[in-house]
Parts: structure tokens; sequence; C-alpha cells
């Protein structure tokens, strides 16, 4: 089995984890808060474990700051930002009476990774994972729009609509963060994978602390101390998002991020089994078929990667 799959799978339930974690932080901070912590309290982590290579392989901080370059920091800023925008617009989505069909445009992320990596990276997919990946796709929309009243017509009803636009801008900004955060550690030219995996992360988490820490500064400084007054949730919803973010650069760096970002779509199946098993709480048929649809799909992709 190729190592971008137990680690696509692993940093998937890590981010199931961690969104749970945030969702208790609901009334103690802000949507931007919230989302604060993942970068503030999942520096450490990525720092850590950026240390903890060097020392493991003897290497010194002068080859970390040679690998960088011009190319390197510009994917990087692009994916932090692109990152931040993608997270803000899913958001606002929710501030519209229709949000359950900008929501599941914004699960289009990735298929608009597939033509951004083309682009950008000149990464193709084959024919196989662009079934599977489109099979899943649908899956992901049905669980996505479950608790509205919503049919796939709706999904092609109204592309010009506030909240189809925000939702397609979304998944276009995370499609183009993924594939921005492979270009940067491909770019590194550093053979070990891991390494140059850690190396991005640190420095898009940093990047990531420091922008977003100023916006709240200016727009919201009551957020700033309330992250750091609720340090323990926070601290945990970083630390596993840190450890997370470790799976999800590491994968992006070993396989195409079209792969990546699809296998990740196992994360909802997760949710759905949480929520039957642990929870009691049963799905209706519509969530159903979305899971076995998802899991389908997945298996195509997998059996063609």
């Amino acid at each position: 089995m190729p190592l971008w799959i137990p680690i696509t799978i692993a940093a998937a339930f890590l981010q199931n984890v961690r969104s749970t974690i945030q969702k208790q932080l609901t009334g103690k901070l802000s949507t931007q808060g919230a989302t604060y912590v993942r970068f503030l309290y999942g520096l450490p982590v990525a720092l850590l474990y950026l240390a903890l290579l060097v020392t493991l392989q003897e290497r010194s901080t002068s080859e970390i700051t040679s690998s960088w370059s011009p190319v390197f920091w510009t994917y990087a800023t692009v994916g932090g930002l692109c990152q931040i925008l993608a997270t803000a617009l899913l958001v606002t989505l929710f501030t519209y009476r229709n949000f359950a069909v900008g929501t599941a445009f914004s699960k289009t992320e990735t298929v608009q990774a597939v033509m951004f990596g083309l682009v950008f990276l000149g990464e193709g997919i084959t024919t196989g994972a662009g079934i599977g990946i489109f099979v899943s796709l649908i899956g992901v929309i049905l669980i996505s729009t479950r608790s509205a009243r919503f049919h796939l017509s709706d999904f092609f009803k109204d592309v010009t609509a506030p909240a189809s636009l925000m939702g397609i801008g979304s998944g276009a900004l995370f499609g183009i963060s993924a594939v921005s955060y492979r270009g940067a550690s491909l770019s590194l030219g550093i053979e070990n994978v891991l390494f140059s995996a850690s190396i991005t992360l640190a420095c898009v988490l940093t990047l990531q602390t420091l922008l977003m820490g100023g916006w709240l500064a200016y727009k919201d400084r009551s957020q700033l101390s309330a992250s750091l007054r609720h340090w323990r949730p926070a601290a945990l919803a970083g630390i596993t998002g840190g450890l997370g973010s470790i799976g999800w650069f590491t994968a992006m760096t070993l396989q195409n991020v079209a792969y990546v970002r699809a296998l990740g779509q196992i994360e909802l199946v997760f949710t759905f089994a949480a929520s039957w098993f642990l929870f009691k709480e049963r799905s209706d048929a519509k969530e159903v078929v979305g899971v076995l649809l998802i899991v389908a799909g997945l298996v195509v992709l997998l059996l063609d990667a």
C-alpha cells in the first residue's frame, strides 16, 4: 500500500477530531477566534516536529534556510492566504437562506484541485481516478445537505446566486491552497519527504498565525485574549489540528493533491460512523446513500491509484 494512503486516512481522522473540539469552543470564541486557535496552538506542534526531524537527521538550520526560494515563499504565502479566505467564505455562507446550495458548491474543491494541479503543477489524473472523484463528490453533496430541503437539481439551478458563487469561490480557494502547499514542498528540492513537508508546514503556520493574529488585533482584540483564556480546549484543538496538518502536508508532498483531497473525504464516513455507533443517531436514506457513494468512489480511486 502506498504510504500516502494511511497518512491521508490518519489526517482525515485527526481533522474530524479537531472539528469536534472546535465546535465545543463555539460558545467561548467567535468563528474567527475558533479558527485562529487552530493556527496559534498548531504552530508549536509543527515547530517541535521540525526540530525533531532536524535532530534525528543531524541537519543544520542553514540547510533549512538555504532551501528557501522566492518560488517557495510565493507558494507558501498564496496557500496560507487562500486557506484563510476560503474558511471565511465558508463561514459567511451560513448567513444566506440558501446556504445548503452554496455549501454543496464548496464541496467541488476536489474537482477544482484537479484543474489547478494541471495548470500550476502540470499534474493530471487518470480516467478511473476522475470517475472515483466524481462519484464521491455526489456522495459528499448528499451528506452536506442532509438536513436541508435540497434536491440535486438545485445544485445546477442558479450558479450565479451569491451563496453559489461563495461556495464555488471557497472550493476554488481550498483547491488553490492545497496545490500551493504541494508546490511549496516540491520547490524545496529536498528528497526526504518528511523533512520538506515539515518545513513547508512550519512556514505556512507561522505566516497564518501572524496574519490572522494581526487581523484580530486590528478588528477584535477580545478574541486574542479569549483564545489564551480558554487555552485548554483551544490547545487540544490546535494539537490535533497540527498533527492532522503534518499528515496532510506529507501526503500532498507524496501524491497528487486531487488524490489526497479525494481520499480525505473519508472524514465524512468517520463522522457518520461516530453518529451511528457512538451516539445511536439514525440517518435518513439520503445520508446513507451519500456514504455508500463516497466509499464506492474512494474504492475506484484507490484501485486506480
